[in-house]
């Protein structure tokens, strides 16, 4: 048995962590660690982890996490790496935050502020990083991986076929998402509460601010782009998970319906996780519920010469929890699904 411990336990991604551990056959949940929660029944943050509902919540210290295989760190940006320098090299660490995805210390600076912790292996085994080349390729044997954003993973699921076979300009990209309020993390917020989102829909990280840009284009630059423009606006709903993204790309010359339709065959034929579905059927977040799946789907608006991509994950699962269990499976050797489904939740 793999025994791991998870920081950050109370918090969503944490919690969702700990959903998907409890169903792994070769984990055994160690140490449940957090910060102001320390002390604390867990149950009181996770009622619906009835099987952890008893345990106490420790507090996140070398100490506590000395003695695992494995440790999920599921904090707010810029804590992993404080934490991660206090742990053993042979330790695998998975960072769910932001803090080593970026490959550009001055991506760091503009986006996030302060000092950069360092790259990490990146965590989405689907990345296309050459021909017939796949980012899990870089994780069997890893001891730090870094867990993508999960507006990246939607964004980067729904272009990369087709940035890869050179179909579309990459520097005229456009991506506006749907996405739910766990997104934003469990803390209490005003612009948060149901008084204020129930009903409404509201637009964030605006006009070339959102911290998950510089991820994206450094994704699709693994692809195959030689440069990446991208406006991405996200855009709160009144639902608690998942995210519609919607993207759409200029068409390269001699680019059209068929050729585009073959590149994502080609790109996601084999993959476990990512499904391009039949024509006329479009993704919806409702059908991806508690399930480790991306739905994708494609069309070419010929009146404009545009791709349209639309692609929907369970943020809180393909776009953070279960996309953290596929790197540990793949960094330990197991196979890539264990533990996860495709199955989900409806109604």
């Amino acid at each position: 048995m793999i025994k791991v411990a998870v920081t950050g336990a109370t918090g969503y991604a944490g919690g969702e962590v700990l959903r998907l551990l409890l169903q792994h056959p070769d984990a055994e949940i160690g140490a449940l660690t957090a910060g102001s929660s320390a002390g604390s029944r867990f149950g009181q943050h996770q009622p619906h982890l009835l099987p952890l509902a008893d345990r106490v919540v420790a507090e996140t210290t070398p100490e506590n996490l000395a003695g695992h295989d494995v440790v999920f760190l599921a904090l707010p940006h810029g804590h992993s790496g404080a934490v991660a320098a206090q742990l053993p090299d042979d330790v695998l660490v998975i960072d769910c935050g932001a803090d080593h995805r970026l490959e550009s210390s001055d991506d760091w600076a503009a986006y996030y502020g302060g000092e950069h912790a360092g790259t990490w292996p990146y965590g989405m085994p689907e990345l296309i990083t050459g021909p017939g080349a796949r980012q899990r390729d870089a994780l069997p044997g890893a001891r730090r991986v870094a867990v993508p954003g999960c507006n990246v993973t939607a964004v980067t699921l729904g272009l990369q076929p087709a940035v890869a076979a050179g179909l579309v300009e990459p520097t005229d990209l456009v991506a506006v998402l749907a996405n739910g309020f766990s997104g934003a993390g469990k803390a209490l917020k005003p612009h948060l509460l149901a008084s204020e989102g129930l009903g409404s829909a509201s637009p964030y990280g605006v006009g070339g601010s959102h911290r998950h840009i510089p991820e994206i284009a450094q994704n699709l630059t693994r692809a195959g782009a030689d440069e990446v423009t991208i406006s991405f606006t996200p855009t709160l709903v009144p639902m608690a998970r998942g995210i519609l993204a919607t993207a759409t790309a200029k068409l390269a010359a001699g680019a059209g319906a068929a050729s585009v339709r073959a590149a994502y065959e080609e790109a996601y034929g084999e993959e476990p996780f990512v499904h391009l579905l039949p024509e006329g059927q479009w993704p919806t977040t409702a059908a991806t519920l508690g399930a480790n799946t991306a739905l994708v789907q494609v069309a070419v608006d010929e009146r404009v010469g545009r791709l349209v991509t639309v692609t929907a994950i369970d943020n809180l699962v393909k776009g953070t929890a279960g996309g953290a269990i596929q790197s540990m499976n793949l960094a330990l050797g197991l196979p890539e699904t264990t533990g996860l489904t495709t199955i989900g939740v409806a109604p």
